[in-house]
């Protein structure tokens, strides 16, 4: 079956990979393709994400991610579609009682009723991610579609390309329970676990053929 991956490249990351620093250098083809079932051919895989920006609390952040792009660009059937990050500083209303870290932070008195925060936003990759679905369904681009996310944002898009497209359309899901309107839309739906992830690990170091390596991050470890 002729088969396109479409990874929610964020979603995935906050659902398994945030708190596993080591698993972070996943060669995102070996992992439809350690999930997946026998008979699936990947011809793309769409790995859709947004640059981040440096931070005071993790300025080497943006160079980490480039990093493994690049990594991800030694892969033929991969193709990498950016979206952008968006940051704003809106008032927003103060939890009470408010928490924060470092813990036992001591609040002014009288609490304030809103207060100031630094916000980001992706922009662009759900939307990119459900309309190449959409638009490679009626194309006639694939047999089976794979989409790697547990957004409820992409329920009718996976409905359409079904429905309309007369497509299948299958979920890989990062988390243990997943989104139930989801699983209604999809086709069939597997769950990642973490030993697909340690199974499909690129080296640590990526020899390129005109010369040069790339090199696993030293704090994925």
């Amino acid at each position: 079956m002729r088969t396109i991956v479409y990874v929610d490249g964020f979603n995935l990351y906050y659902r398994m990979l945030k708190d596993r620093p080591s698993l972070k250098w996943v060669n995102q083809l070996a992992l439809a393709q350690n999930v997946l079932q026998p008979g699936h051919i990947i011809t793309r895989v769409n790995y859709y994400i947004a640059r981040v920006s440096a931070r005071a609390h993790d300025p080497q952040a943006p160079a980490r991610q480039a990093t493994y792009l690049n990594a991800l660009g030694t892969v033929p059937e991969i193709v990498i579609h950016e979206g952008t990050f968006m940051i704003s500083e809106p008032w927003m209303p103060l939890a009470n009682p408010p928490q924060s870290k470092p813990n036992g932070y001591n609040w002014t008195m009288p609490q304030p009723a809103v207060v100031k925060v630094i916000k980001s936003e992706e922009k662009g990759s759900d939307v990119n991610l459900g309309v190449h679905l959409v638009r490679d369904a009626f194309l006639d681009a694939f047999d089976v579609a794979v989409v790697i996310t547990n957004d409820s944002d992409l329920v009718e898009p996976i409905r359409i390309a079904i429905h309309e497209a007369g497509k299948r359309v299958g979920l890989l899901v990062p988390v243990k329970y997943p989104n139930q309107s989801l699983m209604n839309a999809a086709s069939f739906y597997l769950r990642i676990r973490p030993g697909h992830l340690r199974q499909s690990q690129f080296p640590a170091t990526i020899n390129l053929s005109g010369g040069g390596s790339i090199t696993k991050p030293a704090t994925w470890v």
